[in-house]
């Protein structure tokens, strides 16, 4: 029972901060659900792999929730959505295959230095400044094929990513986090099925898995991040969120410490 009332309290909270500044939750979910998963005696070879794809399959949720949220306000931009879906797509599913091959204590430290990274980025607004416009269409294929394979091997919705991408090419704050919550969909879609397609036969799943999803973590996330999604956007559109920013950075930055030290 504690475990599921974390999970809940996990997914209200990655909701919130998804509809708030445009990420996924993943970056919240994944160490929460690697701690868990090693209290319930989850096996180490697979702990991380497990929390990565539960992660990803969850951010489905919230993406759907958050895109509506944004996309009533008119804040999504459709056309690089499209554009930059194809190459994520392809990123997401390479992603995923590259953490198949990647070890436990890999994967822990990789996601533990990158949650510093986005830590530092959001505490101290490290940004490029807008002097570009959008790349044509290759550009943009590689731009999403490195934003989603990314995003697939940490388990996350790609906006701490996407956002300081859009930002640079001239995009305004405010449509970059809107259109980061759509993109945030097929980065979660096609990562969620790379991991289920590579642990499929993998031993030392829990029960309720699927490959790398696990059913229970994620039944509990799912209607919490619904819940709260909508409300993070309507935030984001009415509030500054400076001083939030730096108080989420702080937080991001424990949690990566804590995985590094596992």
């Amino acid at each position: 029972m504690e475990a599921i009332l974390i999970y809940i309290a996990a997914g209200a909270f990655a909701g919130f901060v998804a509809g708030l500044l445009g990420v996924g939750g993943g970056l919240i979910i994944v160490p929460v659900l690697a701690l868990l998963f090693q209290r319930q005696g989850v096996s180490g070879a697979v702990l991380m792999h497990l929390a990565i794809g539960t992660s990803l399959a969850s951010i489905i949720v919230t993406s759907l929730s958050s895109m509506r949220a944004h996309h009533a306000r008119g804040a999504v931009l459709w056309d690089v959505f499209r554009r930059l879906t194809p190459g994520i797509v392809v990123g997401a599913l390479v992603g995923a295959a590259i953490a198949d091959l990647m070890p436990t204590r890999a994967l822990r430290g990789f996601f533990g230095v990158f949650e510093l990274l986005v830590a530092a980025q959001i505490a101290f607004n490290v940004a490029a400044a807008p002097h570009r416009r959008l790349p044509g269409r290759v550009g943009m294929a590689r731009a999403g094929m490195v934003i989603g394979a990314v995003s697939a091997v940490v388990g996350i919705g790609g906006g701490t990513l996407t956002v300081p991408f859009l930002v640079w090419c001239n995009i305004a704050i405010r449509k970059a986090v809107a259109t980061s919550s759509a993109v945030a969909l097929p980065i979660a879609v096609a990562g969620a099925v790379g991991f289920v397609t590579a642990g499929w036969n993998e031993a030392g799943l829990p029960d309720w898995s699927s490959g790398y999803v696990y059913w229970p973590a994620l039944a509990a996330i799912a209607p919490a991040s619904i819940l709260l999604a909508p409300v993070g956007a309507r935030f984001a559109h009415t509030i500054p969120t400076v001083t939030l920013s730096r108080i989420f950075a702080g937080f991001l930055a424990l949690l990566g410490i804590r995985m590094l030290i596992g």
